[in-house]
């Protein structure tokens, strides 16, 4: 094994008269411990160097039994007289040194200018190691004088290591110029090392059969989620005026506008007092109560009505507004709350437009900042505009969530498994399409307060009107998820299919290759089920889901309940393939034939 050094440049004009003869590459070889004694010597006679006229080659042997070639060349005319040889002195190079005298200025610049780029291209395609020696104490005559600021930058183009050697005695030598040399010396028989010990693992391979190649499976398919569509379902509820049950009057009883309890005292502490949601004693805020007991009057006969289980025909509450100028307000208020009770800059622009008075401005807001407060907090028009930026769209869905599976409210009954459960057909209408056509059609639901429900489960019910009145739900297992599923296709719901379909995929994904291999789940159950219930999503990530696990799913008694199709879809797409497997075997049978034995044994 050997290490070629390449040395470029002139030095010598760094020193005295009586070291002009020394030079940095022939100074450390001659002092260097790591140079054995016997080549040491023969560094002396003509024998051990070959001088060419471009430059001279020294040979020497270091650490015990490594061969070191240097070729050291003074002049720089070597890339102009004979690029062809620079080019390879350089290709073949390990380590190359770049030396210059900090006393030459000119000869520098010719080095930086010219030279330095011919190296850097050269080196664009191998990665060689390069050390920039300046050389020399520095004379008194600065302008003359090559800086070190100057040299750093030279090393910073060609990604060098920079070092000054200001004499050439034992500790420049040996442990500064050395140190580094020696440092490359044995990161380049390292390198040289690690290749050769590669290419004889490769050439001690056994020819003949090579072990098949694994391919990746393929990428399952990527189901796309469905926006929220929560705000525009209770938005558009305020336009399609169906199942109200309240209704506003002016003082001279002409019709305002129309609206939902459910709704509004989702909303608001102050409508729940005036419909008898809550009481006085339950508020304990006093600017609630007062203006609640201000600012309206509600028909106290509609607030008790006596429900009759074979009809759910009940008159609507007639509330008189008192203020006439939230009166005249009242139809964007009520978009303001059904959006979502958020967008206060919005509502204080149509206001403005309709009052010009800013007092009359100022009035209305206020009404609506006490409408809008939480019992106990004072409000502001800061407080206000920061809580409701905080809070956009969740006003109504968390609010609703206390009038869930409650009586309070409910209009229609659901009797499910022997069991009823409540509910508030406006909730119900703007959230589902199906349950509008129920109650708003030619159906006898439509005139019931009791409404049977079959084929669904009780606790599979009442997650699907969770998600309806809170826009979220969170299936307990796979199973349960299933059935959700099957609940919002019956009554075409879909982006709570995609939530269930979703979570299907995110929990199967999720288990690993034994619980899989063991679980009493079926997964060709739930293709069937996905299938049946038009969920195409669902069933062809299934499908690539069996395909991608086939050695686990294939050994499972319920493989062979897949249809023709899906049979040959899975074997299409299958993972491993069985041409991997048919390599496979006949690799390990080639390995543990008597055909290829270990040489290394």
């Amino acid at each position: 094994m050997s290490v070629r050094i390449v040395a470029f440049g002139n030095e010598r004009g760094g020193f005295p008269e009586d070291d002009q003869q020394r030079s940095l590459i022939w100074t450390y070889l001659g002092r260097s411990a790591l140079v054995s004694e016997t080549d040491s010597s023969l560094l002396l006679n003509s024998a051990n160097y070959v001088r060419n006229p471009a430059f001279t080659e020294y040979q020497a042997c270091v650490f015990g039994n490594v061969r070191l070639v240097v070729h050291d060349c003074p002049l720089w005319d070597i890339f102009e007289s004979d690029w062809y040889t620079s080019r390879n002195l350089i290709g073949e190079a390990d380590i190359i040194v770049i030396k210059y005298s900090v006393n030459d200025k000119s000869s520098f610049q010719e080095v930086k200018e010219i030279y330095a780029p011919l190296i850097k291209k050269a080196l664009n395609h191998c990665s060689v190691p390069v050390i920039i020696s300046a050389v020399g104490a520095r004379q008194n005559d600065r302008g003359s004088c090559v800086t070190a600021s100057e040299g750093i930058q030279l090393a910073k183009e060609l990604g060098a290591t920079y070092l000054e050697l200001h004499s050439l005695n034992d500790f420049y030598i040996g442990k500064y110029f050395g140190g580094v040399l020696e440092y490359y010396m044995i990161q380049s028989l390292n390198q040289k090392s690690s290749e050769k010990m590669k290419k004889r693992k490769k050439s001690h391979k056994c020819p003949g059969v090579k072990p098949p190649q694994l391919d990746q499976p393929e990428k399952m398919p990527i189901l796309k989620g469905e926006a929220s569509h929560y705000d525009s379902d209770l938005h558009n509820l305020l336009f399609c005026c169906q199942c109200v049950d309240v209704i506003f009057y002016s003082e001279d009883l002409k019709e305002v506008a129309e609206a939902h309890r459910i709704v509004l005292c989702s909303i608001s502490h102050v409508f729940m007092l005036l419909f008898n949601v809550k009481s006085p004693a339950d508020i304990q805020d006093s600017s609630i109560i007062r203006t609640a007991q201000t600012l309206f009057t509600a028909n106290q006969e509609a607030l008790f009505p006596i429900l009759n289980h074979g009809s759910s025909c009940n008159s609507p509450v007639r509330v008189i507004v008192k203020d006439s100028f939230f009166c005249s307000c009242l139809s964007d208020i009520l978009h303001f709350i059904y959006s979502g009770a958020f967008q206060w800059e919005l509502l204080e622009e149509h206001i403005k437009k309709k009052l010009k008075d800013p007092e009359s401005v100022e009035l209305v807001l206020e009404r609506v900042k006490c409408i809008l407060k939480i019992p106990g907090k004072i409000n502001s028009s800061r407080n206000c505009r920061s809580y409701l930026s905080k809070r956009p769209l969740q006003l109504c869905n968390s609010s609703l969530r206390l009038f869930f599976n409650t009586t309070v409210l409910a209009d229609v009954m659901f009797k499910i498994q022997g069991a009823t459960v409540p509910a508030h057909r406006a909730v119900l209408v703007a959230r589902c399409e199906v349950m509008a056509a129920m109650f708003n059609g030619n159906y006898i639901e439509s005139n019931s307060f009791l409404v049977p429900v079959y084929g669904i489960s009780k606790d599979t019910f009442l997650s699907f009107l969770e998600y309806l009145y809170t826009d979220s739900c969170c299936p307990g297992s796979i199973l349960q998820a299933m059935s959700l599923l099957i609940c919002a296709e019956m009554y075409q719901v879909s982006r709570l299919q995609h939530i269930c379909e979703l979570y299907i995929i995110t929990q199967l994904q999720s288990m690993p290759s034994r619980e899989l291999a063991s679980t009493s789940l079926s997964v060709v159950s739930l293709l069937r089920k996905a299938k049946f219930h038009n969920s195409d999503c669902l069933s062809n990530w299934l499908l690539h889901f069996i395909a991608s696990n086939y050695l686990i799913f294939s050994q499972k008694p319920d493989f062979e309940d897949l249809s023709v199709e899906e049979r040959n879809f899975v074997e299409m797409h299958r993972w491993p393939s069985s041409m991997y497997l048919k390599q496979l075997a006949e690799y390990r049978n080639y390995i543990h034939s008597r055909k290829c034995h270990c040489l290394v044994m």
